[in-house]
Formats: structure tokens, C-alpha cells, sequence
């Protein structure tokens, strides 16, 4: 059992629905906490952060791929949100599902709130719409929980449910 920390971020496409609260509720419910939360609306410096020195998207993708990401990642406010609990970086992975919402099976988020495929998108050089980011591993979710929040932004707590999830040291 590894009690962890992941970031999410909801993308403008969720904010501007409206899902953000409903869909947070999700991660609550399978016994996640919120550690830490903020809306923001990063310049392209922060993005080219996140994207490329910890994700290398630019590496990996090219230019026009982080370029147009960029752009829909600024269409309006995101909302960070640090989660933790037992493997949460594994769960909130299983939740999201694919990052293709097209492919996103049923039950997941993106299966369940969004649809466009890479070919649309592509099409209409437009990012993804697929409603948020989440951590890929542990050592990327460290990595950007430190650019998106300062320790000081972080909480410790415990949650009611704690006690039903968790085995304390003896």
C-alpha cells in the first residue's frame, strides 16, 4: 500500500460545462482527498513547463502538437487539484481513462463526459477537449505537483473515511 499524491487538472472544456464539481465528486467517493486546489489561467512559459521539461511533449510530439495544446489549454480558467490516498496516481489513472476520449471506455471520465477523436481534432487543429489532465506516474505527479503548487498550498489532514482505508504503523 503506498499512500500517494497526483495532480489533476480540469481543462477549459470542463470549466466552461460546468462538470468540474460533479466530476470531482468521483475521485472523492472512491476515497481520494482534495490536498490541495486553485483556478488558474497559466501563460505559456508555465505551460511549456509542464509540457515539455517534465511531459517532453515537444520531444516526443513537435512543436504544432504543444502549440495547439497550448492554445486550447488557454481558452479559459483551469482548476488544479492535488489528490491523495492509496495508489491514487494508479486510480486516477483507471477513472480517466484513455487519453483519446473517442477510445475512453464507458464509466470512465473521459468515456463518460467526452468524445472527439485525434482525427477531428487534427482535422480542425484543435486540441483535445477531453476534459482533464492527470498525472502519467509517481514520478511525473511529483514533478508537477511541485511547478502547479508550493508546499505552502498543500494540506495534511485526516479524512472520516481514513479510518475504514488505511492501516496506521504500529
Amino acid at each position: 500500500m503506498a499512500i500517494e499524491r497526483t495532480l489533476i487538472v480540469f481543462k477549459p472544456d470542463a470549466v466552461s460545462r460546468g462538470i468540474v464539481g460533479e466530476i470531482l465528486a468521483r475521485f472523492e467517493r472512491v476515497g481520494l482527498k482534495i490536498v490541495g486546489s486553485k483556478m488558474l489561467n497559466p501563460n505559456t512559459e508555465f505551460y511549456h513547463h509542464h509540457y515539455e521539461k517534465i511531459g517532453t511533449m515537444i520531444t516526443r510530439h513537435g512543436q504544432e502538437i504543444f502549440d495547439t495544446t497550448v492554445a486550447m489549454m488557454q481558452a479559459g480558467p483551469v482548476i488544479a487539484f492535488v489528490l491523495e490516498g492509496i495508489d491514487a496516481v494508479a486510480v486516477v489513472r483507471k477513472m480517466v481513462g484513455a487519453t483519446e476520449s473517442k477510445s475512453a471506455l464507458p464509466g470512465t471520465i473521459r468515456g463518460d463526459y467526452s468524445h472527439m477523436s485525434y482525427a477531428h481534432a487534427n482535422e480542425q487543429k484543435i486540441g483535445l477537449p477531453n476534459i482533464l489532465h492527470a498525472s502519467g506516474d509517481s514520478k511525473e505527479a511529483a514533478l508537477e505537483i511541485a511547478h502547479w503548487f508550493s508546499e505552502a498550498e498543500l494540506f495534511s489532514y485526516e479524512a472520516a473515511h481514513e479510518k475504514f482505508t488505511q492501516t496506521k504503523k504500529k
